[in-house]
């Protein structure tokens, strides 16, 4: 698609197939190369848009991503807690890895949750922190009740915590474990260097079911690991 071929949207409807074509455009781009790779004109020649065209629907390469990471929390919510409901017998080694799990299965979220501190929420309007803000706490407070069901001796703002560690920690070891390629082959060619190979998944799953036994009275199901 050419950027001449791409007209302006003139309707709601039209608007909305725009911003979709814009997000998924930047989902794909994110998933190959990473997110701090990927500019504002990367996204607009892979709809075919000029870069000014691209900004009637989105002020900022930085909203792009950051409609994403919400899009992301809409996803990876309930995916976490239809784990947590088919788990018949859940302990804390059990929950923190269903955390683990369902986050490692989702790269790009993890990249984007690394990058929406730091980055995404410093240059965008007020509203659109705002809007993504109530996305994150919706699902934070389904994401509690969930993780609360699953352990009912679990205090509420400890719950909280483990969300939070969860995602920071899911944000912060994706990145240590995705360095590009001339650093990853240096950490794998010298032994001395081995430590910097994070194995995301186990990693997380161990910290996360202390952080939980830690959290819930008299709740012991064996070594963590790790």
């Amino acid at each position: 698609m050419t950027s001449t071929s791409f007209q302006r949207a003139r309707s709601a409807e039209a608007k909305l197939a725009r911003e979709t074509a814009i997000l998924d455009a930047a989902r794909r781009l994110a998933a190959q190369r990473g997110i701090r790779e990927i500019t504002l004109t990367d996204v607009a020649d892979a709809v075919g848009m000029h870069k000014s065209a691209l900004l009637r629907y989105f002020e900022t390469r930085e909203e792009i991503f950051l409609r994403l990471t919400a899009d992301g929390w809409r996803e990876w919510g309930p995916a976490l807690r239809a784990e947590l409901a088919r788990d018949t017998d859940p302990t804390p080694a059990s929950v923190a890895a269903a955390y683990a799990r369902t986050l490692t299965a989702r790269g790009t979220f993890c990249d984007l949750l690394a990058q929406a501190p730091l980055n995404l929420e410093r240059n965008v309007s007020v509203e659109a922190v705002r809007a993504f803000k109530l996305v994150t706490h919706a699902e934070l407070d389904e994401i509690v009740a969930a993780t609360r069901a699953a352990l009912p001796a679990l205090p509420e703002a400890s719950a909280v915590d483990v969300v939070a560690t969860a995602v920071a920690l899911a944000g912060a070891f994706w990145q240590i474990a995705t360095p590009g390629e001339e650093v990853l082959a240096l950490y794998r060619s010298d032994p001395r260097l081995g430590h910097a190979l994070v194995d995301v998944e186990p990693r997380l799953a161990a910290i996360l079911a202390r952080l939980l036994r830690g959290s819930v009275p008299g709740h012991d199901d064996g070594p963590t690991g790790g």
